[in-house]
């Protein structure tokens, strides 16, 4: 491995960690993320010459720590700079000198009740698991200079009001446990949705997001959404190897070999599904977890209970609205035998909010196709086409759009 590729290995793995270490000790997102960018730079521009070091993390702590320490001296007129010197040159207080992982406080900081609704989760996705801004701002349908002010006014208000890096009390816990999971997910989503690995920097995404939401399992135990969002993890991520063929096709949930999935990852995942069951009170991880579990009874031979899925995502529906919820709704009630009523559901849904949404054209052409409306069908595997970015999944879908053609051939 040369330089470069060590630099930006140690990057993929440790930044979020780093940023977390550095943010909690400057009291400064910002400064923490700047100060590692030039750390990267210098590794960049001194790895080359005289060889990576032996432990590349610690040295990148370092002189990200040693450029924080030159700005807070040329900020000497704020009143918090002595404060600020003497948090940053600290050393890490453990025996073995490792980094304390901080990424979890930091979350919550990200999620803070004074922090904007609207810039929590990518703010965590920013900070915590080091997505750019023009993805997040993909990613939540806004512009990349909107998204980019809202993450630099949410860094301003976290760095101006002081607020404190620690998990808080059992308490005040609920007011940002939501934004926290979310993130996790929505980082997980990211990596799952480049499965194929169009883009190596998603290649770490999805142990990131497991690895977070164990973390938050094992120091907030008896929060029953977050055993939930780890069940949903482990439901998606046992059924990797089936989602594609050996030679790269993609291959939908319902026609996928249950022996390919990963019945230890399914057992776990039924586990904590169960005790957060058990604390009775209900939410939408617990529920996207058990619409999982139900088709995860393939895995032991039985069959899919299409009314089960049908009643979850009412409940799912009813407690946290999506068009995501919406459409699995609309699915799983045209698995149960009632596609026109299936798609007068999806047909309510406003034209805006899906005329870019690649499930809802690939759901629409699913259902006019077996209405036997192929001309429609045709029109929306078209759009469904377009919008889609996975090449494996627009080679499935050309593939039904060819055989609704076929079918109805003169």
């Amino acid at each position: 491995m040369d330089a470069r590729q060590a630099a930006e290995a140690v990057a993929r793995a440790s930044y979020g960690r780093l940023v977390a270490y550095l943010s909690a000790r400057s009291r400064d997102v910002a400064a923490a993320e700047d100060a590692l960018g030039d750390a990267l730079r210098a590794a960049l521009e001194t790895w080359p010459a005289s060889g990576v070091p032996e432990k590349p993390e610690a040295w990148l702590l370092t002189a990200a720590r040693r450029k924080l320490v030159d700005n807070s001296r040329h900020e000497s007129v704020r009143e918090s700079a002595a404060d600020t010197l003497r948090l940053i040159g600290e050393e890490p207080a453990t025996s073995s000198c490792a980094i304390p992982d901080r990424r979890l406080e930091l979350m919550f900081v990200c999620a803070h009740s004074s922090i904007d609704p609207s810039a929590r989760t990518p703010l965590i996705l920013q900070t915590v698991l080091g997505l750019d801004a023009a993805r997040i701002a993909s990613a939540f349908l806004v512009p990349p200079k909107t998204m980019s002010q809202r993450l630099v006014r949410a860094k301003a208000k976290i760095r101006d009001a002081g607020i404190p890096f620690e998990v808080p009390e059992r308490g005040g816990f609920a007011a940002g446990v939501e934004a926290v999971l979310e993130a996790i997910y929505a980082a997980f989503g990211a990596g799952w949705d480049d499965i194929a690995g169009a883009d190596p920097r998603n290649a770490c995404l999805l142990d990131e997001a497991m690895w977070l939401a164990r973390l938050v399992v094992q120091l907030l135990p008896s929060e029953p959404e977050a055993k939930g969002l780890l069940a949903l993890l482990l439901h998606c991520e046992a059924r990797r190897p089936a989602r594609r063929t050996r030679d790269g096709r993609f291959v939908p949930l319902s026609e996928q070999d249950p022996k390919l999935w990963s019945r230890s990852m399914i057992g776990e995942a039924e586990q904590l599904l169960a005790g957060a069951v058990a604390a009775k009170r209900i939410g939408r991880f617990q529920l996207e977890a058990a619409i999982q579990s139900a088709h995860a009874e393939r895995v032991h031979g039985g069959k899919v209970n299409w009314e089960a899925i049908v009643q979850l995502y009412d409940g799912l529906t009813t407690i946290a609205p999506s068009i995501g919820a919406l459409l699995g709704l609309a699915a799983s009630i045209a698995e149960r035998g009632d596609a026109e009523r299936a798609l007068s559901l999806i047909e309510d849904i406003s034209p805006s909010s899906i005329a870019a949404h690649q499930p809802y054209w690939a759901l629409r052409a699913h259902l006019l196709r077996r209405m036997g409306c192929a001309d429609e069908a045709g029109l929306a595997y078209q759009r469904a086409i377009g919008l889609t970015e996975d090449l494996a999944v627009r080679e499935f879908l050309l593939s039904q759009l060819a055989s609704v053609r076929t079918a109805h051939e003169p």
